[in-house]
């Protein structure tokens, strides 16, 4: 076979292999934008990121920031993608002024957990202590059973985080209000995960997904530990959904990931990470309907 023939052989080749790999020059400045909570982006969408990149050719940039971060920066149109832990809120009868131009798909179940430090011999703590404890009513970890010590408090900067928003629903009934007890403050989860690893008589509150990962100690409540397993079934009882932001007008960019993080194939990959996927919790949907009738979701 002559030079000419080889060449010719050659480029039909490539030329195929550009035609059953439609990604391979689309995907090369491809980038999706994500911002959001940290706990969704520890739960999954780090190793979701990873699969769909290795799928499609197309990467997504992750960034934290907390939950209403990625709502208002979505509905705003700064990022392609959001994450949150909580739903949108209400001002007056209308949705926020800086949420109302943004959807939530549920795309997982998460739980929030009370943390402490590895060594801190604590193992469960009741609902009414809990409460009491962020009321500042407890002070102490002698009242949860251990030494002597005063409880150091880590909770998220403001009333409207994803963890601080749905505990405040779920435990203190207190919506939009700050909470009464003394505590450090947090911008994100993560740092405050870090604080708690690190303080010996620290406690707080945030998801069970990143928890996980973080290198704490995760209490029972009332009895119950948060496993996946009493999770999906609806045994603990702070459970909540965990949701994706997209703009209302998505780009097809953007409904290509979210028809991929809904399949099966990215259902499991949640999974995998040890965060109830929506099939797992299926038979939460109803319990948390009947829930969310009877919470306030407003900021006022």
């Amino acid at each position: 076979m002559n030079s000419k023939n080889m060449l010719k052989k050659l480029l039909v080749l490539m030329a195929s292999i550009a035609l059953l790999s439609p990604y391979a020059v689309f995907a090369q400045n491809k980038t999706l934008s994500w911002t959001g909570c940290g706990i969704t982006k520890k739960a999954f969408m780090q190793e979701i990121a990873a699969q769909y990149e290795k799928k499609t050719g197309v990467a997504i940039s992750l960034s934290g920031g907390g939950a209403t971060k990625g709502i208002r920066a979505t509905s705003a149109g700064s990022v392609d993608l959001g994450g949150t832990c909580r739903h949108l809120l209400m001002e007056g009868n209308k949705l926020h002024p800086e949420e109302n131009n943004v959807q939530l798909i549920q795309v997982a179940w998460d739980a929030i957990v009370v943390i402490t430090n590895k060594n801190n011999p604590v193992d469960n703590i009741s609902t009414e202590n809990l409460k009491k404890v962020y009321d500042g009513d407890i002070t102490t970890w002698k009242d949860l059973g251990s030494d002597d010590k005063r409880i150091v408090l880590c909770t998220r900067e403001g009333a409207i985080s994803g963890v601080g928003h749905m505990f405040r629903l779920l435990v203190t009934n207190s919506p939009g209000e700050e909470f009464k007890a003394k505590s450090l403050t947090f911008k994100s989860s993560g740092p405050l995960e870090k604080k708690v690893k690190a303080t010996p008589t620290a406690l707080g509150i945030t998801g069970v997904s990143s928890a996980r990962k973080a290198g704490v100690k995760i209490l029972a409540l009332d009895g119950v530990e948060p496993t996946k397993e009493n999770i999906a079934a609806g045994k603990y009882p702070l459970f909540r959904p965990l949701y994706l932001a997209v703009h209302r007008n998505p780009s097809p960019d953007v409904q290509a990931f979210v028809k991929y993080i809904l399949s099966d194939e990215g259902q499991q990959v949640i999974s995998n990470e040890g965060t109830v996927n929506l099939q797992e919790g299926k038979g939460l949907v109803a319990r948390w309907s009947q829930r969310s009738q009877s919470q306030s979701y407003h900021t006022e």
